[in-house]
């Protein structure tokens, strides 16, 4: 059973549910914030942007948004195919707001995505960060997941001034399934 036909995701306190247009508001509030998306391959958004995003969101299953159980929007998940089909592996990624960081939700929220894709048949599930956010790398190492590989110069997400990409480092992140149930074994 595909994970969208299990939505929403509840945990103790959070609710993973697709985007809603009406999330705009609440995204622009995260991604306004330039701690927040440091690390992504885009800047702040505005208001309007925001909007747009979440609109676009309502249409795409690749997103998740994250809410307390009262409906208080803290973050977003990101879980696409990595490799054909037939591999059975997802990317997992995310993006919270910062006035929320430091209560564990980024973690629980993986911890439950991880879950259902590996309920779901996932054979693998991976990850990558920048090896400066050290929020990121650390929640990977708390829920479990293996970092496999450091990459040097594989990914650049802006230009200098000459025009010419500015590279940055990523680390790799994965769990296979059998070793995410054996943890709880």
């Amino acid at each position: 059973m595909p994970l969208s036909s299990r939505l929403p995701l509840t945990t103790r306190r959070l609710v993973l549910r697709p985007f809603r247009a009406t999330d705009g508001p609440a995204l622009h509030s995260m991604l306004s914030r330039p701690e927040a998306v440091r690390f992504e391959p885009y800047g702040v958004l505005g208001p309007v942007e925001a909007d747009r995003l979440a609109a676009e969101r309502t249409q795409d299953d690749r997103f998740l948004a994250v809410t307390l159980t009262d409906g208080t929007f803290v973050g977003n998940l990101y879980v696409a195919p990595d490799g054909p089909p037939h591999w059975r592996t997802w990317q997992v990624g995310y993006v919270f707001h910062p006035g929320h960081w430091g209560h564990g939700y980024a973690t629980e929220a993986v911890t439950a995505l991880i879950d259902e894709l590996v309920l779901d048949g996932a054979h693998r599930v991976v990850a990558r960060c920048d090896p400066r956010n050290t929020r990121s790398w650390s929640l990977l190492d708390r829920v479990g997941l293996r970092r496999e590989a450091h990459h040097r110069q594989a990914a650049s997400f802006e230009d200098d001034e000459h025009g010419h990409p500015v590279w940055h480092d990523t680390f790799q992140y994965a769990v296979l399934a059998e070793e995410w149930r054996a943890r709880t074994s």
